[in-house]
């Protein structure tokens, strides 16, 4: 009787072993580390493509530098004059619509002018020169013209790095990112009928934008208005291209 209730008592224990280590093994095949080795080695059947998205906008900011140079041989006086021309010049772009916040001073360099004596043999110090160069953004593009036209009118003898710029790109990004990975379906889906197949699910994706250079200004004179010739500018368009690839499974 006894032996009877020991192999009961056996049979179940074991029977219960067994269900355990069923179970356990299940858990990790359909849910636990198993499945995620499973899930993390990359299906044998993929695909990837690559697709482009372009926008073409029109620049809505224009950003020009400008400088005062100014030689002498009194350091001081140079920079007073240099200031002065500087201080009029930014007054003058204020009063052209464009918010102190958009102007910023990028150089501020004064060097003494070397020249050297052949008699003496030596070099010495002929005069000072001083560089100030001011950068401003203006975001009314109908006002350049009128900005670059009178800056040498108040001292300024040096303009350079006039160009153009979208202020806010993200949305021509976006734009341009959607329709990047909608041809990259496309595509994809395309290339798996061709090849009797069906795509499954996206596995990896990336993108990034190419940078095309600013349009710049074509022409330095126009039409006159009053005694000033104003130049002629001319922002163009700028193209913002996303490029994507995108990595899919086949089924």
């Amino acid at each position: 009787m006894e032996q009877e209730k020991f192999k009961i008592i056996l049979f179940k224990t074991i029977s219960a072993f067994f269900v355990v280590l069923t179970l356990a093994v299940v858990y990790c095949i359909f849910f636990g580390p198993l499945k995620k080795y499973a899930d993390s080695l990359t299906p044998s059947k993929t695909i990837t493509v690559s697709a482009e998205g372009k926008v073409t906008a029109s620049p809505d900011i224009a950003q020009l530098s400008f400088s005062v140079v100014s030689e002498g041989m009194n350091p001081e006086k140079i920079a007073d004059d240099n200031n002065k021309k500087i201080s009029a010049a930014i007054e003058f772009v204020k009063s052209n619509g464009v918010e102190l916040e958009d102007v910023k001073t990028t150089n501020y360099n004064l060097n003494p002018r070397y020249e050297y004596d052949e008699d003496k043999r030596t070099s010495y110090i002929s005069g000072y020169v001083l560089t100030q160069t001011v950068s401003v953004k203006i975001r009314d593009l109908g006002g350049v013209a009128k900005i670059l036209g009178g800056l040498p009118s108040v001292g300024i003898n040096q303009i350079f790095s006039v160009g153009f710029s979208i202020d806010d790109p993200e949305k021509y990004m976006a734009e341009a990112r959607k329709q990047a990975f909608e041809k990259a379906r496309q595509k994809a889906e395309t290339m798996a009928v061709q090849n009797k197949t069906k795509i499954k699910q996206v596995l990896t994706f990336s993108d990034y934008q190419s940078s095309p250079p600013y349009p710049v200004m074509r022409e330095m004179i126009a039409n006159k208005k009053g005694d000033v010739v104003l130049p002629t500018v001319e922002p163009g368009s700028q193209e913002v291209i996303v490029q994507v690839s995108v990595t899919y499974e086949l089924k």
